[in-house]
């Protein structure tokens, strides 16, 4: 059959589960986004800047399997660049169109505006293919043909892709094939794979103490159901990396919580580096998941199953399909019976409620317990880089939750707009955003977006007067952490002029409660500004600064004052301050 390319690129979108595009438009994309406005099964939805964008497809992808934005060539690009960085450095499925300039400009060298005005075609391909699994740039020639390969290896790897679409292209006619678009995974080497998963339920029947330990992959390549089975048949207890946080049932008896190395709670750590077997899934240990390269997994008993091939101990075996594994696993093993996991701590140092009255200043150590008890099945969380994070990645999550973050790439303002595109994803769960003040400044442009299409979130904005978790590494009285105190409560109504917000300034208990029974209610955006002294934050965050401290800067480098000589520094004169307690104590 015959289509215009552009026609054929969303519905082969479409086609791959896509139902909104996100983006910012460009005179390069015009021609194709004419095109989306009258294709089936798709959106255009606008963002603030392209940087917004991709965190937005980002957090689509996340609740959805696989999303798409659109920019402009070159200025365009470079903008979103961080935002597809973080994407692949997660393992996020994004897929990136920029309308670039006409061929004929680039066949002939013109300089042209969003370029370097060099001639050169090349250079924004050359940045993109860093960060991406596959590109193309479409011709009449190889629309057909690259448009399927280059989504399909975005689908295969759950990794960004890009594509570059000619602003003269779009309309042209080209033969394209009149199939849907498969997007199915590999199969095994069946020999390949009668052995792996016979040596697996080997070592499972012989093992006394086994364990699960999954990652974000598990969540991504969509085997969290498989691996739940096989704890339930087996009785084989679970933990999770934390950026695998809320993959797998938390209230289950056999979830064991985060494992974190020395970091993890101790019942968590005991079980996984005291297995006689332990099975990951997925596994990438990097130093925000293993605090600061502290696991201890025996390389002898350690089963990696991973996308495409697996390794038992020091054996590697290619051809061998994750899902595929999984599944001939949980067929094949014997049941067996191990006392379950009940009450376990998802992290060390995780807060306990304690007894309060209703004027008590709110501080972390309040705060979470009454956040924890807000939370409902279903919700889906997203957690800011920092203070927020170290919170919700320590508390169990309720049943068919979801938890977004990007603890790996940690990007400031990754969460705001992440928000916008899980909500546009799935509007009809509620969800909650919990982000910094210094991290709300980045991207807070996308508030407006939220407001604009309606969505009714539950934020939650954490005013402690900067970079706390910075503060926390080193420059705890320094300037350069500090930001400025915006009247952050009053900014849904600044970017929307409809009355449809409640907005909240909490600075105690008895505030926190009024406006959460508030929240439980109210059909709009609740809008919660959380007043917290300057440098508290909760405990695992403060762990993990001091560690992150002497790995950065070494033995002899730089540190914080000790507390117990020096007083906790203060700008002087600053408006924060005079609104603020400074917690003494951190």
């Amino acid at each position: 059959m015959r289509m215009q390319i552009g026609a054929f690129l969303a519905r082969r979108l479409s086609e791959a589960g896509v139902r909104h595009l996100f983006g910012v438009p460009g005179d390069f994309n015009l021609s194709f986004l004419e095109q989306i406005q009258d294709a089936d099964g798709i959106e255009f939805v606008g963002n603030c800047n392209e940087l917004n964008a991709a965190y937005a497809a980002d957090g689509y992808a996340r609740i959805l399997g696989l999303a798409a934005f659109i920019t402009t060539f070159g200025v365009g690009d470079l903008a979103a660049i961080g935002g597809i960085a973080g994407a692949y450095a997660e393992n996020v499925p994004v897929v990136h169109i920029t309308g670039a300039p006409p061929l004929h400009a680039m066949h002939s060298g013109a300089l042209v505006h969003h370029t370097l005005a060099d001639g050169d075609y090349d250079n924004i391909g050359r940045c993109m293919a860093e960060f991406t699994i596959a590109q193309a740039r479409i011709t009449p020639a190889n629309a057909a043909f690259e448009i399927d390969r280059v989504l399909r290896m975005c689908w295969l790897e759950r990794r960004p892709v890009h594509l570059q679409l000619p602003s003269d292209v779009t309309h042209i006619l080209v033969e394209v094939p009149d199939t849907p678009l498969a997007l199915t995974a590999p199969s095994s080497d069946s020999e390949q794979l009668c052995v792996a998963a016979q040596r697996v339920v080997d070592a499972l029947n012989t093992a006394h103490a086994p364990v699960l330990v999954v990652d974000a992959d598990a969540d991504r390549f969509d085997v969290t159901e498989l691996v739940q089975k096989l704890s339930e048949k087996c009785d084989i207890p679970c933990a999770s990396l934390m950026p695998a946080k809320g993959a797998l049932d938390e209230t289950s008896p056999r979830y064991l919580g985060i494992y974190a190395g020395a970091a993890s709670a101790g019942r968590v750590r005991d079980a996984v580096e005291n297995a006689d077997c332990v099975i990951g899934v997925g596994l990438r240990f990097t130093d925000s998941s293993t605090g600061l390269f502290s696991q201890r997994i025996n390389p002898n008993t350690f089963i990696d199953l991973r996308r495409h091939d697996l390794s038992i101990g020091a054996a590697q075996m290619p051809g061998v399909m994750m899902r595929d594994l999984l599944a001939r696993i949980v067929e094949d093993a014997k049941p067996a019976v191990r006392p379950a996991v009940i009450d376990s701590p998802v992290l060390a140092n995780a807060t306990e409620p304690g007894p309060s009255q209703t004027d008590e200043a709110l501080t972390h150590t309040t705060l979470w317990p009454r956040v924890r008890g807000f939370l409902r099945p279903g919700d889906v969380i997203i957690g800011e880089a920092g203070t927020a994070h170290a919170a919700l990645v320590s508390m169990s999550l309720p049943a068919a939750a979801s938890y977004i973050a990007a603890p790996t790439w940690g990007a400031v303002g990754y969460a705001l707009p992440a928000l916008f595109g899980s909500l546009t994803g799935a509007p009809s769960r509620r969800h909650l955003l919990f982000i910094g003040d210094g991290s709300f400044q980045f991207t807070v442009q996308e508030l407006s977006s939220i407001l604009r299409r309606d969505q009714k979130p539950v934020i939650f904005l954490l005013n402690n007067g900067g970079y706390t978790i910075e503060r926390l590494i080193l420059g705890a009285r320094s300037a350069y952490n500090d930001v400025d105190d915006w009247r952050y409560s009053e900014l849904p109504r600044v970017f929307n002029r409809r009355e449809n917000t409640l907005s909240f300034v909490v600075k105690t208990l008895g505030e926190l409660e009024a406006a959460l029974t508030q929240a439980e209610v109210a059909d709009r955006l609740i809008f919660i500004e959380l007043m917290l002294p300057k440098m508290d934050a909760p405990a695992l965050l403060k762990q993990f600064a001091g560690r992150l401290a002497e790995f950065d800067y070494g033995e002899r480098g730089p540190r914080n004052p000790s507390p117990a000589v020096t007083q906790v520094g203060r700008s002087v004169g600053s408006a924060y301050e005079r609104n603020h307690v400074v917690d003494e104590s951190a």
